[in-house]
């Protein structure tokens, strides 16, 4: 279920279009939403589905810093995190969630199919 919180994301920052908090997808503005934005927060919510939600967020706050500690750059620190990786990368590709393995955020490119 998809709805619109513009609120929340004036508090985050303009840098945030959609974000996946189960069993949700909260968007800024329901009409910049697209197929592949959609599709990317799926990813996300299937993502927190196998790690049972709150382990995800635990995970995903603890790799941002980690790596923005090793980077020193909030967006670099924000496109390594794991999960965001997964998802840029088969945000276009149609039909991946149906073929998508479980924990594929944490298999090698190879495998992730």
């Amino acid at each position: 279920m998809m709805i619109q919180f513009p609120l929340l994301f004036r508090v985050l920052g303009n840098g945030f279009r959609a974000m996946a908090l189960y069993p949700l997808i909260v968007v800024r503005d329901k009409t910049e939403c697209t197929t592949e934005l959609l599709q990317h927060e799926q990813i996300h919510l299937r993502q927190q589905l196998e790690l049972l939600i709150i382990p995800f967020y635990l995970i995903y706050v603890l790799e941002y810093f980690w790596h923005l500690i090793i980077l020193q750059d909030r967006k670099r620190a924000y496109h390594s995190i794991s999960f965001e990786k997964e998802a840029y990368r088969f945000d276009r590709e149609k039909g991946y969630l149906q073929h998508r393995k479980a924990y594929a955020m944490w298999r090698s490119d190879r495998s992730r199919r």
